[in-house]
């Protein structure tokens, strides 16, 4: 892990078409804006994992199983 110290208004550059600005900063939390070409999706980590976590579960259900939660849907 690369740990970079940055203040307000100071940029990180990531690859050469993500760039990410310091603004404001307090004791419990830093407010981050990233500027990147739409294409590249950013999530919080905790997004991404529920929807991993979302995509294994769904993976794992049996057209049994969808069938009888259809029944009890309806």
């Amino acid at each position: 892990m690369l740990v970079i110290r940055r203040r307000i208004g100071e940029i990180l550059v990531v690859g050469d078409q993500i760039e990410i600005e310091i603004l404001e900063c307090s004791h419990s939390q830093v407010k981050l804006g990233i500027r990147a070409p739409k294409q590249i999706r950013i999530l919080r980590k905790e997004i991404h994992l529920t929807g991993e976590q979302n995509r294994l579960a769904a993976r794992c259900l049996s057209a049994e199983t969808l069938s009888d939660l259809l029944k009890r849907l309806s």
